[in-house]
């Protein structure tokens, strides 16, 4: 239901049932293009194409990227935790993703490729940040480091984090609990912990694991 409630955001789906507004309009009023022009998102499912990383990160064509572009695609991968791995390759952001259409082309770990990922989100700087579980292939330090940059960079940007590992969203300013696709406990943190209920036991039983 998660994932499901923000594709109607996106408008990928029209809802069957209520409305959904954006400052006061319908989004079925506001130009599909417009609308989803002003989300930056990186879903569960994302795919990572043959071909270069830039080309991965900006996903369009890139060949007359000035040098502020293409600093902006490295930026966006050192700001999703790429930058070590980035550091390593001989081509930098000009190597090429898997093996589809180029021998010599790399294939990176599913941590990797979901950082590749999250660049696409902090390289097009839109206005409202979707992410559904971006920590769902990393560890534990590099969760923390997500957050960080997250918190930094999503100054005056609305952001909807999706994750079932309650480490990533705890210091979110509003936590909405679903299940069954109805929303049971919304809050903040500290307030859904003293609410004792299925969040505070999710946190109690997750907390465990990094003791």
């Amino acid at each position: 239901g998660k994932t499901t409630l923000v594709k109607l955001l996106m408008r990928l789906y029209d809802a069957t049932e209520g409305s959904i507004y954006f400052d006061g309009i319908n989004i079925k009023e506001i130009d599909v293009e417009k609308y989803r022009s002003i989300f930056g998102v990186v879903f569960q499912d994302y795919q990572i194409f043959g071909a270069t990383i830039s080309e991965n990160v900006a996903l369009q064509d890139v060949s007359k990227f000035d040098n502020n572009m293409k600093q902006a695609i490295t930026t966006s991968l050192i700001n999703s935790g790429f930058g070590i791995k980035l550091s390593s390759l001989e081509n930098g952001i000009d190597t090429v993703l898997t093996t589809e259409f180029d021998d010599e082309g790399i294939n990176l770990s599913g941590g990797e490729s979901q950082k590749v990922a999250t660049a696409r989100c902090f390289f097009k700087d839109a206005s409202i940040l979707i992410m559904d579980e971006p920590s769902s292939s990393l560890d534990p330090i590099c969760e923390y480091e997500l957050n960080q940059v997250m918190e930094r960079l999503a100054q005056g940007k609305t952001v909807f984090f999706i994750s079932h590992r309650l480490s990533t969203i705890k210091d979110a300013d509003r936590i909405i609990m679903m299940e069954n696709g109805e929303i049971i406990e919304e809050g903040t943190h500290n307030e859904l912990l003293e609410l004792n209920g299925k969040y505070a036991n999710m946190w109690k039983k997750q907390a465990i694991r990094y003791k």
